[in-house]
């Protein structure tokens, strides 16, 4: 069986650089395919797929929110839970910009800008989550309890079935 190479992105290097074990997970990306290709892709629930959103307040303020891939954001109930008039998600240029990752390919993890991380507290109930690994066709299997230590999310209750 041929070794996967892991993609070199910021991403996996901090995650390397701070000891923490990821499995790498590559698939057929696919333009607007969005976590319900990655999820058939990799075969996994898309509840763990989990996106990784750059969005920004009614002051411009760039924010990422990490949400299960079967759930959107309700960016009013963000808005109130974090005390802004509003919340929405930043242009694709605009979400590149902050990240430094090409949208679609968007990771947590180094990102150009420092800005705060908004997590949907649900999702550290789950075992293994899958979170773009800084590239398109590339996302990680990792441990909610990692993501959690390196991120320090702000645990939020803001998901819509």
């Amino acid at each position: 069986m041929a070794k996967v190479k892991i993609p070199a992105t910021p991403a996996t290097r901090l995650l390397k650089q701070a000891g923490v074990s990821f499995s790498p997970q590559l698939y057929a990306y696919e333009e607007r395919g969005g976590t319900t290709v990655s999820a058939r892709e990799l075969g996994v629930e898309e509840h763990a797929v989990i996106k990784t959103l750059v969005m920004e307040d009614d002051n411009g303020a760039p924010m990422i929110v990490l949400m299960h891939g079967d759930r959107e954001v309700s960016t009013k109930n963000l808005a109130r839970t974090i005390g802004v008039k509003s919340v929405s998600p930043c242009r694709p240029d605009v979400a590149d910009r902050h990240s430094g990752y090409q949208v679609g390919g968007t990771s947590p993890f180094a990102t150009r800008k420092t800005m705060p991380v908004y997590m949907e507290k649900t999702i550290v109930d789950l075992k293994t989550i899958y979170l773009n690994g800084g590239k398109r066709g590339f996302l990680i299997g990792i441990s909610p309890q990692d993501v959690t230590k390196l991120l320090q999310p702000i645990l939020v209750e803001v998901a819509i079935d």
